[in-house]
């Protein structure tokens, strides 16, 4: 493998320059988190959709409300495909109507998603999503053990539903049009980056997403043009020894604090 040229290190920055940028999901999520800057907004000229606010940004308590995988994929469904029934979304998924009732309902409480009234039969309960993504920062809750279990739960659910969008691409390679099978990328490359570092890869890689436009925007159906998954997954390297020096705690770190 080739080696990537070697880039200067950045200057240090003052605490006021510095930033710890959210952990983003776009459920299965999208397909997630998720994940974007807490914050970010869509920009003037590409509104998000009608009834549905942009961002989520999870607390303590919500974050306790996405701590199961199942209703991480629902969440993710109602986002891509738009709203639906437990009916419908348990065909979907294998399940009971029971249980995929019971997760929405729990989606709900948290405020994630809404009933869709007026759609479909008098009878049929429809759901929709609330919001366009998921935003979380597991550094805003580091003093709750319950929230950062909740957390994990939560982002092992996206993880599942990123792997599974990728093997379904796979499994469906064969049969694509030759244009866009052999489109986009598959890749990955280990970098050695400080924490600030790897906060500033994410940072410049989502500022490039958000130069294109949502699928779900306005306008955005034009010929020649299908939904395309972007991933964007930046990690310390599993198994890799925690340097001494790396601080824990928000004493070594003031400036980081919030």
């Amino acid at each position: 493998m080739p080696e990537l040229p070697q880039r200067p290190t950045p200057p240090p920055q003052s605490p006021a320059e510095r930033a710890t940028p959210s952990e983003r999901q776009w459920s299965p999520d999208r397909p997630t988190p998720s994940q974007t800057p807490s914050g970010r907004q869509p920009s003037p000229e590409r509104p998000a959709p009608p009834e549905r606010a942009a961002d989520l940004h999870l607390d303590a308590r919500t974050l306790r409300g996405l701590a199961h995988p199942l209703r991480v994929r629902l969440l993710g469904l109602l986002r891509i495909d738009g709203p639906s029934t437990a009916t419908a979304l348990a065909a979907r998924l294998g399940l009971t109507s029971a249980a995929t009732s019971y997760h929405l309902r729990q989606l709900a409480t948290y405020g994630f998603i809404v009933e869709d009234t007026g759609r479909g039969q008098p009878r049929e309960r429809w759901w929709r999503a609330a919001h366009r993504s998921t935003s979380m920062s597991l550094a805003e809750v580091a003093d709750d053990p319950t929230a950062i279990e909740a957390g994990e739960v939560y982002l092992r659910g996206v993880a599942q539903s990123n792997a599974a969008l990728v093997q379904g691409h796979l499994d469906e390679l064969a049969v694509l049009p030759a244009r866009w099978r052999a489109a986009g990328a598959l890749n990955d490359v280990l970098l050695r980056l400080t924490p600030e570092q790897a906060d500033e890869l994410v940072e410049r890689m989502w500022a490039v997403v958000e130069d294109y436009p949502r699928a779900e925007e306005p306008g955005t159906q034009a010929a020649g043009t299908r939904r395309v998954n972007v991933q964007l997954q930046v990690f310390p390297r599993p198994g890799d020894p925690i340097d001494e020096t790396d601080a824990d705690d928000a004493d070594a770190h003031p400036e980081e604090e919030r």
